[in-house]
């Protein structure tokens, strides 16, 4: 799949981030979520198939991916 220009995607930030410095955005995609540094919206985006993401997220909800 090649990836869709980052301006064409519906970008979110979670709540808890409003006011800070930065943080991830997401954007959904068909079967896939894509990702991005809110400070730089124009630079690279990671895309993920959604069990991939959300094994990810369990991982560090649960301490497993704790640096």
């Amino acid at each position: 799949m090649t990836a869709p220009s980052p301006s064409f995607l519906h970008w979110r930030k979670a709540t808890a981030s409003q006011g800070s410095q930065g943080c991830v955005e997401l954007a959904p995609l068909p079967g896939m979520v894509a990702v991005r540094d809110s400070k730089d919206p124009n630079g690279p985006m990671l895309v993920f198939e959604h069990d991939v993401w959300r094994h990810m997220v369990e991982q560090v909800r649960s301490g497993e991916l704790d640096l």
